[in-house]
């Protein structure tokens, strides 16, 4: 009798992947503003050069001067300051029935001055802004770097808790237990296209500015927020 071999093949199960669960974790610190940066021109037009360019010049040394007595870079009040090369130029404008009047001539320069001082801030700003010629474009409120720098850590890492805690409220709804992180990116950057890359939300600073292009100027600054997201992917089982 002639035997046959049999050849036995092991079947290996492949294991059932777990659950992906992909995220985003966010957090948001609300701080006070710490520092307000000024922001002015000085500008005069008329019909002679060298007066609006006198006129301009001594009302900017006025401000300057102003500025240089309230500067410490230590302790304030104003802890930085700058100012722009003036700037001169003429036109011939148009009257309603299409005639070219004579030259009108302009000089203007800006000037930026940072507070430490918010209170000194806004006493400066109601001085400087009646006088004539002085247009006060702005205030950009901000933090200072220490802080920010502070609160832009602390909020990445709450970003990466919130995720995590995310993760895990979606795993224990699907009856899962076992929770581990794959992939931690920032957004945009897991390559599906979930979002579009944003790298300045990761740690990004928002402030108010306020704007006094419309007439009026608010003086009370308002909180500075310091946000983070982060993308994250996990697999539960």
């Amino acid at each position: 009798m002639q035997e046959t071999a049999v050849q036995e093949t092991a079947v290996q199960e492949t294991p059932v992947p777990g659950t992906t669960i992909t995220v985003e974790g966010r957090f948001e610190h609300h701080h006070a503003a710490e520092r307000g940066t000024v922001s002015l021109v000085v500008g005069f037009e008329g019909p002679q050069r060298e007066d609006v360019v006198q006129r301009a010049t001594h009302a900017h040394a006025r401000i300057v001067d102003q500025v240089r007595a309230l500067h410490d870079p230590s302790s304030g009040p104003v802890t930085w300051w700058s100012a722009q090369r003036m700037s001169v130029w003429s036109r011939r404008p148009w009257n309603d029935h299409g005639k070219q009047l004579p030259f009108v001539h302009h000089a203007q320069v800006g000037l930026e001055a940072k507070f430490s001082d918010l209170a000194r801030l806004a006493e400066w700003v109601e001085q400087v802004a009646v006088l004539d010629g002085v247009t006060v474009r702005g205030v950009d409120w901000t933090l200072t770097e220490v802080t920010r720098t502070r609160l832009v850590a602390d909020a990445r890492a709450r970003a990466v808790a919130d995720a995590v805690e995310r993760a895990g409220a979606y795993a224990s709804a699907l009856g899962l237990t076992d929770v581990r992180a794959v992939a931690l990116a920032e957004p945009g950057m897991l390559g599906d296209q979930s979002r579009p890359a944003a790298p300045e939300a990761v740690a990004m600073m928002r402030g108010a500015v306020a704007d006094a292009s419309g007439g009026q100027l608010d003086l009370k600054p308002e909180d500075i927020t310091v946000e983070s997201a982060v993308h994250a992917r996990f697999v539960a089982s």
